[in-house]
């Protein structure tokens, strides 16, 4: 069990040296220091950006390098520069979730580092989405005004994206089972199309097959996996 600090140990965070010495050792520190400096912080925030969240006056140079640091920094800056949002977004995509005033530019960067940022977008624009798919097709499920090119290139990347197209088509279903055949599980109107080049692709697709509206497929599956 810790005891209580003594006179001593608690005047010591008042003591400059001592305190830079800290977080030199653990940018942690600095929420410890009763005197903060500008180099105690600039340290600070050189150890982990995170730190910027102990900064009671925070400067444009301190955000920076926080942001530099750590994109996810940007959640603690106070008054956000589009400089800061950029170098923050550079760094980590999933930062922009944190920016007070999205620009297009912030978002295409975002997209581009992670499809799966297009679902802090506010203002999502098509090329947006399609950028954002092409990086991670299950960035589909993020798309709030889906085209069918937005979903052939998400299901063509992989077929399982299919369970997040909203309005299915049957040649969306067929790019997404000749990609993979248990993609067939997600197909709301099977057809014996779709279910034909389903097995085809992968014969424990048959597993999803409506056998009873489709037998044909069942003995086309036996021909080509026996």
């Amino acid at each position: 069990m810790t005891g209580l600090k003594t006179e001593d140990e608690l005047l010591r965070w008042y003591n400059e040296k001592y305190c830079l010495d800290q977080v030199k050792q653990n940018g942690n520190a600095l929420q410890f220091v009763k005197n903060q400096t500008e180099e105690i912080c600039l340290t600070a925030v050189k150890n982990n950006g995170y730190n910027l969240r102990y900064i009671k006056n925070q400067t444009e140079e301190m955000c920076l390098i926080a942001v530099k640091n750590d994109g996810n920094a940007l959640h603690f800056v106070k008054n956000q520069t589009e400089e800061m949002c950029l170098i923050a977004i550079k760094n980590h995509g999933f930062a922009l979730q944190y920016v007070k005033n999205q620009t297009e530019e912030m978002c295409l960067i975002a997209v581009e580092n992670d499809g799966n940022t297009l679902q802090s977008v506010k203002n999502q624009t098509e090329e947006m989405c399609l950028i954002a798919v092409v990086q991670n097709e299950f960035a589909l499920q993020f798309v709030k005004n889906q085209t069918e090119e937005i979903c052939l290139i998400a299901v063509k990347n992989d077929g399982n994206a299919l369970q997040y197209v909203k309005n299915q088509t049957e040649q969306i279903c067929l790019a997404a089972v000749k990609n993979n055949g248990n993609a067939l599980q997600y197909v709301k109107n099977q057809t014996l199309n779709i279910c034909m080049d389903a097995v085809k692709q992968n014969q424990d697709a048959i597993e999803y097959v409506d056998v009873k509206r489709f037998p044909e497929v069942f003995e086309f599956y036996k021909l080509l996996w026996s």
